[in-house]
């Protein structure tokens, strides 16, 4: 079972940070050179992934060893996977057709254990392009994706992305926008990375800014509240969190590698 434990971690630094400028940044722990490491990272107790396009390496967490690897087949259908999150031994990646359109977005699953792929997800039309999953605060969390530039669709930009949340059976319940403070600072590209850390508040990243955006849902509205802008090494793209470990799993893509951070604030 997956659980908040984080949110104790984030408490100060969102209630202290200004909402528009950047805070503490977060501190590179450990890095582990990982060749697929072009979309996102995901963790669990034992493992971490490193998520490419369409290949995924499973590694140790002590040693950075890889223990596994998967391929899509040339000429397959999953083109671009992005974020993941692993629960009870699966790992869920948000995928899209990304830069075809129209847009057409899946969540797919693979079996950590043999990892290979075993389910596929639909995800409605006409929203945009999947770029990140989550689960948490009893939902199915997917930010769909718009963009100025290469893959958006015409007459809409970065300020259509939303956040939107489903219930258990993929059914969706209601959605959010970005501030435009962080719509501003992804710089024509969308929201790349997210994870929850519970009560409603995320950490999420863009394409290729060099930090995070702690981002809270609004009591009445449709626009999500900007909290904190923490900066980080990695240059955006998708994240996990290590709840056992309190760390943040990130990715550096120009350099093939995968990063663990310790936040600001963080309770050793």
């Amino acid at each position: 079972m997956r659980t908040s434990a984080a949110v104790l971690l984030l408490l100060p630094m969102i209630a202290s940070a200004a909402p528009a400028q950047p805070g503490a940044a977060a501190r590179i722990v450990r890095r582990y050179p990982a060749p697929e490491a072009t979309q996102a990272a995901a963790v669990d107790d034992a493992f971490f992934y490193a998520i490419g396009n369409s290949a995924i390496g499973k590694y140790d967490k002590q040693s950075g060893r890889r223990v596994a690897q998967w391929h899509e087949a040339p000429k397959g259908r999953l083109v671009h996977l992005n974020s993941g999150i692993v629960i009870d031994s699966l790992l869920y990646c948000a995928h899209s057709n990304y830069p075809e359109l129209p847009m057409v977005s899946s969540i797919e699953v693979f079996d950590t254990k043999q990892l290979r792929p075993v389910r596929t997800i639909a995800l409605p039309d006409g929203r945009g392009s999947a770029t990140w999953v989550e689960q948490a605060d009893g939902a199915w969390w997917v930010t769909f994706a718009h963009y100025a530039g290469k893959g958006g669709e015409p007459g809409k930009g970065p300020e259509a992305t939303t956040l939107v949340k489903f219930d258990q059976d993929w059914r969706a319940q209601q959605s959010w926008s970005f501030p435009s403070a962080v719509v501003n600072r992804w710089d024509g590209m969308s929201s790349s990375g997210g994870v929850g850390i519970g009560n409603g508040r995320f950490i999420t990243t863009g394409h290729h800014a060099p930090e995070l955006y702690v981002v809270n849902l609004p009591k009445t509205g449709g626009v999500l509240m900007l909290g904190a802008i923490v900066p980080i090494e990695s240059e955006g793209q998708g994240i996990a969190f290590d709840r056992r470990e309190q760390q943040l799993y990130s990715i550096q893509r120009r350099t093939r590698e995968v990063l663990v951070s310790e936040m600001p604030g963080s309770v050793q």
